[in-house]
């Protein structure tokens, strides 16, 4: 229950949103200030991390994918892009920038021209100050092919900095990581492993109503 509290104090401050099972079932897009898990379809392995540094590269935090669903260090924070800004609770549009914050350490979901310690591809880390600020190479494009971030379908993250995609390698960790899944940058969006989809989180509702909908029960 202390994690609980917590995650709900981190993501939305000292007076957080109420949410309803019936509330969060009806949300069907991801929106500036949800908290999520992300999950890659294919690996059946979701996006994590944990205040462990690569051995090698940048030697920053590092980034990883774990098979249990339950896992506090699984959940990230959708923000504006580093200099953006965007109101809480307003759906992602597709292609447009945000950062991942990871919950627990506060950094950024990050890569740059490292090469990753297991595959050889694009290292991805995780990256910023106490504060959770960092630099453009903390910058993702939701690459998708509707209006919005739609929690029910895959989408691929496009480093902006350097085009790549993220993607899993498909090989695992040993100690002090053992069995946990790489995590890295690949050149082409059609490469293996490079679809993601939103998964157990809490889901800031719009507050207003978008184009084609009637109507938006929040029973916030």
């Amino acid at each position: 229950m202390t994690q609980i509290l917590l995650l709900i104090s981190f993501a939305f401050g000292p007076n957080p949103l109420q949410f309803s099972k019936q509330s969060t079932a009806k949300a069907e897009f991801v929106t500036c200030g949800t908290l999520l898990k992300l999950f890659n379809t294919d690996l059946r392995l979701r996006l994590h991390s944990h205040d462990v540094k690569y051995g090698s590269g940048s030697g920053q935090q590092s980034v990883t994918a774990v098979e249990v669903s339950d896992d506090y260090n699984s959940h990230w924070l959708v923000r504006p892009a580093n200099g953006d800004s965007c109101k809480r609770g307003a759906p992602i549009k597709c292609n447009s920038n945000i950062r991942l914050q990871h919950v627990a350490t506060k950094k950024n979901l990050h890569s740059h021209y490292f090469t990753s310690p297991l595959s050889g591809n694009q290292e991805v880390s995780c990256y910023g100050d106490e504060d959770g600020e960092g630099d453009s190479g903390d910058n993702w494009t939701v690459v998708c092919n509707n209006d919005y971030w739609r929690r029910d379908t895959p989408v691929k993250m496009r480093h902006v900095d350097t085009a790549s995609y993220l993607a899993g390698s498909g090989r695992t960790f040993g100690r002090p990581i053992s069995g946990q899944g790489e995590v890295v940058g690949v050149s082409s969006q059609y490469g293996a492993y490079t679809d993601w989809q939103a998964k157990e989180g809490l889901f800031v509702h719009p507050s207003d109503l978008l184009p084609h909908q009637h109507a938006i029960h929040t029973e916030l």
